[in-house]
């Protein structure tokens, strides 16, 4: 099995990329999301892999961090999501995104993933709700994942700032969604960020 692939980004395709491995390249499905974050063609990568067997053909789903990929098999483990659909749902939701959604319930923000209906989003919710912790997130937004680049040394405020939001009775999603887009300096204090974020959220 392919673990990861480690090598030189040599195209762009339309839902995938090429990596030229020692000369061999290999076709990785990626989600939008995730080809977004990459860097230019030529430049060195790390991509972590899923190999989907099937009788017909061999493909690869590309991911990030190992936290994406976890949450990829967590994702086509649920009944009627396939590796496709479980991209599609990367591509809408973070993984810190999908477990807040999950862990509050929040259909609405699972159906804005392609093909995904309100019933597969219930039976998704319902499957995953004790195998997707809160605490994660949490943990993510503190102390920052192997190649998020979204956290930048005031993960603490960051998280307090969401659990504040979510104590004033604002869903999990909505409110981890306003503390990342507040730009955070040495001098804020959860005070300060909290406001902000309510100042987003009412836009």
């Amino acid at each position: 099995m392919i673990s990861y692939l480690r090598g030189v980004l040599a195209a762009f395709e339309e839902d995938k990329v090429i990596i030229d491995v020692g000369g061999v390249g290999y076709g990785v499905y990626m989600s939008g999301q995730a080809m977004g974050m990459l860097p230019s063609v030529g430049k060195e990568v790390k991509i972590h892999t899923y190999l989907n067997v099937k009788e017909d053909a061999m493909q690869l789903y590309g991911f990030l961090t190992r936290d994406d990929l976890t949450v990829f098999k967590l994702l086509i483990g649920v009944n009627g999501i396939g590796p496709k659909g479980g991209l599609g749902v990367l591509s809408a939701l973070s993984p810190d995104d999908l477990r807040f959604a999950v862990l509050s319930n929040d259909v609405k923000a699972i159906c804005a993933a392609p093909g995904i209906g309100k019933k597969t989003a219930e039976k998704l919710i319902l499957e995953l709700r004790d195998k997707l912790k809160l605490e994660d997130a949490l943990e993510h937004i503190a102390y920052g994942t192997e190649a998020s680049g979204e956290i930048d040394g005031h993960g603490e405020v960051q998280s307090e700032a969401v659990q504040a939001l979510t104590a004033l009775g604002y869903g999990s999603t909505e409110a981890l969604k306003a503390v990342k887009q507040v730009e955070i300096d040495e001098s804020m204090k959860v005070e300060d960020v909290l406001k902000l974020a309510l100042k987003h959220m009412m836009l």
